[in-house]
Order: structure tokens, then sequence, then C-alpha cells
């Protein structure tokens, strides 16, 4: 009477052992053949490969038919141990081998086929592995960049046909003085004020609407009416104490015999709170409130002539350097309305706290006619001081260009 078997469980889902079916037949010398097995280390995915004498062949474990056959059932290797005469049972996966067949099997285009291999890049063999051995997304991934590639090659090449007439109409040296041209107006238009150049009246360049809106006019009434109504005694207290910047302490010396003392005085005031808010770095609604500033001003101001920065754990409103030129630029359309389009750049320079090499830049990008005249005050006698005149028509804007000589000893 035979004995009885027993059998015990020594698998490992995760490592199963491998059943391989080849499809067009068995193989006669088993021990010759290479197997190669790839994993997904995400998901659960395997390819199996098999290389014999005459063909190749590829298994992979999420086929439809494997997916079908695995969800139906489960497979196992038993492996019978003579010695204690148990049955040791593992887990298995099954691979249905399909062979690998080629167009041509002629010896010079194996030849050529490895020699292409060979000269391809990481990439185009990853490419490869896509299309052999990928998802259908990934497939589609890769179709798409390719035809995205074509497009890009045929755009490039028309625009280098393109640039090459474009050289050859209007030659290298105007294309390079228009590219430089181009990036200085740029440049410019990020703080300027809109400025109209074909202008038929000197008002209508910087038009007085586009620096301080109809809102912010009718908000001014009230604010600016002490600079309307000044006395000379009020003036020379303002001096004495310095309450205001030169500049306007200067023009309201002359207010009464403005055409329109109401328009210069709240001309005048949103200059006056222009020059103080350059001279921030951080601005705070309080801190505007606190000089009298309507809050249609203070909207304004925070919106057009500074940037939010986060901070020290809280949003900032910082003037950055290009805040601060658009400020100057502002302040100096303003200056010319207020004195009849002939500024004084050396004093609204020294308010603003500005060097003189880049007031006078400001001034040439605003298509300025510079000029210099000299100026007797009460502090000093014969001062040189920059003007900045408004002409029409406006000047070509020329921007500087290469680096100043030192003085020599």
């Amino acid at each position: 009477m035979a004995g009885k078997a027993t059998w015990e469980y020594r698998g490992d889902p995760e490592r199963p052992a491998l059943l391989v079916q080849f499809a067009n037949g068995s193989i006669q010398t088993p021990e010759n053949v290479n197997f190669t097995l790839y994993k997904n280390k995400t998901k659960r995915q395997r390819i199996l490969t098999a290389e014999t004498e005459r063909l190749n062949y590829v298994g992979k474990s999420f086929t439809p038919e494997a997916l079908k056959s695995s969800s139906l059932c489960r497979y196992f290797v038993g492996v019978r141990n003579k010695q204690t005469g148990k049955m040791e049972v593992y887990d298995a996966e099954h691979f249905n081998m399909q062979p690998i067949l080629e167009e041509s099997s002629t010896e010079e285009q194996q030849t050529e086929d490895t020699t292409d291999q060979s000269s391809k890049t990481y990439g185009e063999k990853i490419d490869a592995l896509i299309e052999a051995f990928g998802t259908n997304k990934q497939k589609r991934a890769l179709s798409s960049r390719k035809l995205n590639q074509v497009d890009s090659e045929i755009i490039s090449k028309e625009m280098e046909k393109a640039a090459e007439g474009i050289i050859e109409a209007k030659g290298t040296t105007e294309l390079v003085q228009e590219v430089v041209h181009r990036k200085e107006e740029e440049t410019c238009s990020l703080f300027l004020p809109p400025c109209n150049a074909e202008a038929d009246k000197q008002e209508d360049v910087y038009k007085f609407n586009d620096l301080i809106s109809l809102l912010e006019y009718a908000a001014l009434e009230n604010v600016a009416a002490p600079f309307k109504n000044i006395t000379p005694e009020e003036l020379q207290e303002k001096i004495d104490k310095q309450q205001h910047s030169a500049y306007v302490l200067r023009e309201l010396g002359d207010i009464k015999h403005a055409t329109d003392p109401d328009r210069q005085a709240r001309a005048l005031w949103y200059l006056d709170t222009l020059i103080k808010l350059s001279q921030c770095k951080i601005v705070k609604w309080k801190d505007l409130a606190a000089m009298e500033c309507p809050n249609i001003v203070i909207g304004n101001f925070m919106k057009n002539f500074t940037t939010s920065v986060y901070r020290k754990q809280r949003v900032q409103n910082s003037i950055s350097a290009t805040m601060k030129c658009k400020i100057v630029s502002y302040a100096l359309a303003l200056a010319l309305h207020i004195s009849d389009f002939q500024v004084d750049l050396t004093l609204l320079q020294r308010d603003l706290k500005l060097t003189e090499n880049r007031m006078l830049q400001i001034a040439r990008a605003m298509r300025l006619k510079i000029s210099k005249r000299v100026m007797f005050t009460s502090l000093s006698l014969g001062e040189g001081h920059r003007l900045g005149i408004l002409e029409l028509p406006l000047p070509a804007y020329k921007p500087m260009s290469g680096v100043r000589k030192r003085k020599t000893m």
C-alpha cells in the first residue's frame, strides 16, 4: 500500500516561478535558450524574452488573454522532495511565448540592423522600446511628440528662409540698428507715461488726464485748497520748515499768476506727493492717509507705482528701481504742464534724489530737448542748471552708447 502524500506551501506571490509555453511547438534544446525578464516597478507587469538559435520569442503578462487567464485561475509548481516525500508547492506565472518574425532574414539586413541599433542614441532606443512594449498612453504621447518635432522643424526652416530674405533686402547693419532701437523703446515703455508722438499741441503729448485721472482730480479739491490760497507769509513758513520739495515751493511763489490757479494747485500737490512717494521703500496705506491723501489717490498709487512682494511673512507694497523710474517719469511729465513745458531738471533731480545722468537719461527717453542755463538763486550765484524742454516735433530718442572716459589728473 502506497504511503500518504503530503504537501507544503513555500511560495512567494511577489517572486513566482515562470511557466513558459511556446506557441509554435516545443524547444528541443532548452539548455541553449537565454531568458530575460523585464519588470515594471509600479505596476504588476512583466515581459519575458527568449533567444534561441533560430527565433526570438516574447511573452507578456498584461495582454488581454493573460489577464483573463490570471483572473480565472492561479498557477502553482510542485517539486517532490524524494528524501522527505513531501511536495513543496510554489506560486507560478504563466507566459505564452510568441515568436518574433522578421520581414527579411538575410545576413546583410541583419548586419545593417545591428549597425543601426549601435548608432542609435539612448533616447531613440527608449522610443523603440515604447513602440514595442509601451502602453497605449505612452504610444500616443510618443506619436504626438514626433508630430510636434516635425512641425517645429518645418517652422524653423521657413523662419530661416524668411530671415535670409529680410537680411538680403535690408542688410545686417540696418537690422541691428532696428533691433537696438526697438529694444530701447520697449524698455522705456515699461515706465514712461503714455506718449502721443504725433500730437500737434504740447499739452497733447503727455495728456494731463493720463497723469491725473478725473476721479483723482476731483478728490484733490480740498487737500489742494491751501496751495491755491497760500499767502506770502505761509509760503515763507513752508520754506523755512522745508515742508515740501524745492521745486514745488518755487512754483507756489508764482501760483497767483497762473492761468488756472486751482488746476495748478492740484497738480503741485500731486507732484509733491509723488516726490515724497519716490523716497519710500515700503509704502503703507496708513502712511499715505496720514499725509491727508484721498483714498482714490492712495489706491492708484498702490496700483500704478508699487509692486507686491512677500517679505517677513506678509505681503508688502514695495517700490522697486523700475517703479521709481516710473514715478520720476510721471513727475517730470506733470512738471511739464506746471512749468509751461520747460522744466528745471537739476532742481527736480535733487528733490527726487537722483544722479544727473539718470535724470538726463529719463528726460531723453521722454523726447525732451536738453539745454543748460545759468541760474541765480538766493543759495547760489551763477549755478548751471539743466533744462528739459518739450518742443514739437519731438526729437528722435537716441540712447547713450559707450562708456564715458574718465578725466585724468
